[in-house]
Parts: C-alpha cells; sequence; structure tokens
C-alpha cells in the first residue's frame, strides 16, 4: 500500500479573479505563498518521502515552499499539469458563457464543447490516473506528497471515490488517499 496526500497549490491572482489557468502557467500571489507556508508548516511532521509536483510555477512554487521545509527535493512531472482548457483559459465563467454560448451549455450539461480546444475532461483523467499509479508503484508501504491543481487532483479524488462529484478542492487543501492492490480509495 501507498498513501498519496494530494495537495492543490497556493492561490494565484487568477484564482482571485476566478479566471480559468488551466496550462496557463500562472504563479502564485502573496496569500498563495502563504497558504504554502502554512501547508509545510501542517505537513512538517508528517512522514513524506517523496514530493511530486506539477510543472506549472503554481504548483512547483507550493511543492518547493513544502519540500524547504522538510529539506526534501522536488520531482517534477509534467503530467500533473491541469486540464488543457484551450481558448478558455483566462477567461472567467462569464466571459465563457458570453464568448462560447453553445459550448458552455454544453459543458455545464456534462458534455464535451467542441470549439474549446484542448483535451476533455476523460482525457485529463485518464493522465491523472495514470501518473498515480506510477507514483504510488514507485513507493510501496511509503507516503508520498503530490502537489498539483484542482481539477487534475479532483479527478482522481473522484477515480478514488474520495469525493462527492460536486466537490471541489480549495487551495492548498490536503487529501488522502491510498493505493492498495492497484485500486485508489480514499483514507477515512
Amino acid at each position: 500500500m501507498a498513501t498519496l496526500l494530494l495537495a492543490r497549490h497556493g492561490e494565484t491572482d487568477w484564482n482571485a479573479e476566478q479566471r480559468w489557468q488551466g496550462h496557463s502557467d500562472v504563479p502564485l500571489n502573496e496569500r498563495g505563498r502563504e497558504q504554502a507556508r502554512t501547508l509545510a508548516e501542517e505537513l512538517a511532521d508528517e512522514p513524506i518521502v517523496a514530493i511530486y509536483s506539477s510543472d506549472l510555477r503554481r504548483a512547483h512554487e507550493t511543492a518547493r515552499i513544502v519540500a524547504d521545509r522538510k529539506g526534501m527535493d522536488v520531482i517534477v512531472d509534467a503530467a500533473l499539469r491541469e486540464t488543457n482548457l484551450g481558448v478558455w483559459e483566462g477567461l472567467t465563467s462569464t466571459e465563457i458563457a458570453e464568448r462560447f454560448p453553445e459550448d458552455w451549455h454544453t459543458w455545464r450539461e456534462g458534455g464535451i464543447p467542441s470549439g474549446r480546444g484542448g483535451e476533455t475532461p476523460q482525457e485529463a483523467r485518464e493522465r491523472v490516473v495514470e501518473v498515480a499509479h506510477r507514483i504510488a508503484v514507485a513507493h510501496p508501504g511509503e507516503q508520498v506528497l503530490v502537489v498539483a491543481h484542482g481539477g487534475v487532483l479532483r479527478h482522481l479524488a473522484l477515480h478514488a471515490d474520495a469525493l462527492k462529484p460536486d466537490d471541489t478542492f480549495a487551495n492548498c487543501h490536503v487529501l488522502r488517499v491510498e493505493y492498495r492492490d492497484g485500486v485508489f480509495g480514499r483514507v477515512d
């Protein structure tokens, strides 16, 4: 069994403005850095053997702050990136609804918009579940920290039955999932 501590990156200005980030490489803001420092304190006594991070700055900086507190390195993996949102990146939900009303309606109904570009939710889910399997297999009997993004962590948490479909992943929130016999599940 492996335990993965899933942590979303700290806040960015785009989070504060409720802009869709996707692959856009937006840095943490000062509140996000403070959230990351608080996360580092919360995890100071956790027996973590490795810290993995998305290659996007907001996740990597969050992971780096935790790693510095623990005297560890960060293993960067681009497969932990947020969902590629195509032309929606940088826009608010209101702006998307105004500019792409049919695609927005399709998205809200659980469908896949045709004109957005980027990757589908299913593609993102498959990508993050695959990298999580790879990480868990590399650390049998150990606990690792995975710092990534709300969307991809939500996909993994739903796959592990650790979140309800309408739940979100708050900045620097940590969720524990375990990997046992090739299957992810929530830690109660």
